[in-house]
C-alpha cells in the first residue's frame, strides 16, 4: 500500500476580511475627499473658552463703558419723551442699538472666528468637501440611527460630557468655597466694585475652567487619533484589489509590455536596413551601427540582440545588402554596455572606425 501525504501551506489572512493593515496613501486621501479628518472638536471648544474670557478681560472695560454710554443716553434722549413710541424715532433707536451692538460684539466675534479657523487648520489644514453633505437613504434607516446612538462613539461622547460638567463643576466649587468670605461683604461695597468682582470671579471662573477643558482635549485628540487610524485600516484583500486598481490587473500590465516589446522590436528591425555594418559575435550577439555626421559626432547602435534576435538582425542585414564583421570582444562590449539609439563610448572609437573603414573600402 502506497500512503501519500500532501502538505499545504495557506496563508489564510488573505482571505480574511479582519482590518489588520495600516491605511494606504489612497485610502486616507478618499477619506480626506469624505470629510473624514483627524479632528478633535474639544480643542476647538477649550480655545474659544479660554480667548473668550481673555477677551472679556482686555475689552470688559471697553465694552462696560460703550454699554453705559448707550443706557445713558437712551434714558436721557428717550425714556423721558412722551411721544417715545412713534415711527421716527423707533428707527433711529433699532440704529443705534444695532451700532452699539456691533461696536460691542464686533471685535469680540471677528477674534473668536479667527481662532476657530486657525483652530481647525491647524487640526484640518485647508479642506473644502460638500460630499459629507450629500443626502443618503441609510441616514433615514431607524435600525442604522439606532446603532448609531448606541455605538461606542455615543458612550465615549457621554462619558467626556459627564467628565467634563463634573470636572467644571469641582472647579466652580473649589473657586466658590474660597470665596464665600468675599461674596459675603458684597454688600458693604458700592456698585462699581460689586460689578468689578463679579467680573473677576466669573473670569477666574472661566479661565480655569478653559485650561482645564484644554487639558483634557489634549487627550481627547489622542483617542481621535487612535480611533481615526482604527476606522481607516484596511484589510489583506482591500489592499490587493487597491492595488489591482491603482497600479492594473498584473496579467494584464503583462500582456501590455509584451505588446510593446512586441512594437519596439518591430521598430528596431525596421531600422536595420538603414545600418552601416552589423558587427556579430559571430552566433550570440549581432550589433547594428550607423554613423550619420548630420547626426550624431560618433557611430551609434540602431538595433542590437542575442541568439534569435542576433540570427533576425543578421538575415534581414542580408537580405538589405548590409556587411556583418565578425568581431567577438567587440560585440560583446556594445552589446552590454550600449543601449539602442546611443552613441558608441570614447574609448571604443579605434576600434570602431576600423571596422568602418573596413566597410566603406568595400563599398568604394
Amino acid at each position: 500500500m502506497i500512503n501519500l501525504s500532501l502538505n499545504l501551506t495557506i496563508n489564510l489572512q488573505l482571505f480574511s476580511e479582519e482590518k489588520t493593515e495600516k491605511a494606504t496613501p489612497k485610502r486616507r486621501r478618499e477619506a480626506r475627499e469624505k470629510g473624514q479628518v483627524l479632528q478633535s472638536k474639544e480643542i476647538n471648544s477649550a480655545i474659544i473658552i479660554i480667548v473668550s474670557f481673555l477677551c472679556l478681560k482686555i475689552f470688559g472695560g471697553y465694552m462696560l463703558n460703550h454699554l453705559l454710554s448707550f443706557s445713558n443716553s437712551f434714558y436721557k434722549e428717550y425714556f423721558l419723551k412722551s411721544d417715545l413710541f412713534n415711527t421716527g424715532d423707533i428707527h433711529i433707536l433699532m440704529l443705534r442699538m444695532i451700532s452699539v451692538i456691533v461696536i460691542i460684539v464686533g471685535p469680540l466675534t471677528a477674534i473668536l472666528l479667527i481662532f476657530g479657523v486657525a483652530s481647525s487648520y491647524m487640526q484640518v489644514g485647508f479642506l473644502f468637501t460638500t460630499k459629507s453633505l450629500e443626502f443618503k437613504l441609510s441616514r433615514l434607516n431607524p435600525i442604522e440611527g439606532f446603532k448609531r446612538v448606541i455605538s461606542k462613539r455615543s458612550l465615549v461622547e457621554l462619558i467626556k460630557s459627564i467628565f467634563k460638567i463634573f470636572v467644571i463643576g469641582y472647579l466652580v466649587f473649589n473657586y466658590a468655597i474660597k470665596e464665600v468670605y468675599n461674596i459675603f461683604r458684597l454688600l458693604e461695597l458700592n456698585t462699581e466694585n460689586i460689578v468689578a468682582y463679579i467680573g473677576n470671579v466669573v473670569f477666574n471662573v472661566g479661565i480655569r475652567s478653559g485650561i482645564a477643558l484644554f487639558i483634557l482635549a489634549i487627550f481627547d485628540y489622542g483617542y481621535q487619533w487612535w480611533d481615526f487610524e482604527k476606522n481607516l485600516k484596511m484589510s489583506k484583500q482591500e489592499i490587493k484589489e487597491e492595488y489591482k486598481q491603482t497600479e492594473g490587473n498584473p496579467q494584464i500590465k503583462s500582456k501590455i509590455k509584451e505588446k510593446q516589446r512586441q512594437m519596439s522590436m518591430r521598430r528596431m528591425m525596421q531600422d536595420v536596413p538603414k545600418a552601416d555594418v552589423i558587427i556579430t559575435n559571430p552566433t550570440h550577439y549581432a550589433i547594428a551601427l550607423k554613423y550619420d555626421k548630420e547626426m550624431y559626432d560618433a557611430p551609434y547602435i540602431l538595433a542590437k540582440g542575442a541568439d534569435l534576435i542576433a540570427k533576425n538582425i543578421k538575415d534581414t542585414a542580408k537580405k538589405h545588402g548590409i556587411p556583418t564583421v565578425e568581431n567577438k570582444p567587440l560585440a560583446q562590449t556594445l552589446y552590454n554596455t550600449v543601449e539602442i539609439g546611443q552613441i558608441i563610448p570614447e574609448d571604443l572609437f579605434q576600434a570602431v572606425a576600423e571596422v568602418l573603414a573596413y566597410v566603406y573600402s568595400l563599398r568604394y
